[in-house]
């Protein structure tokens, strides 16, 4: 009787391999993409200089946009030329 206690141990463990691999390889590609579409909106939103609930948005003139445009290619330009640029 000892005997079949000492192999339901590994008998046990078999099993609970067999659903572990079962779990680990189950097919997860829907939460991928979803999470990719989220991302994608989140660089998007993130990516833009200014958004229509702005305070001063309504009164901004096409030439400071050109100021501002101007001073983020600078700003990009100094981030990106340090030697811990990727």
């Amino acid at each position: 009787m000892a005997s079949l206690a000492w192999l339901l141990i590994p008998l046990s463990a078999a099993i609970g391999a067999a659903i572990w691999g079962s779990w680990a390889a189950r097919d997860r590609t829907q939460g991928d993409i979803s999470e990719l579409a989220g991302y994608a909106r989140f660089r998007e939103a993130m990516g833009r200089s200014d958004y229509a609930g702005s305070a001063d948005h309504a009164g901004r003139t096409e030439q400071a946009g050109d100021a501002d445009q101007a001073d983020q290619a600078t700003a990009k330009a100094r981030a990106h030329s340090g030697s811990d640029a990727v």
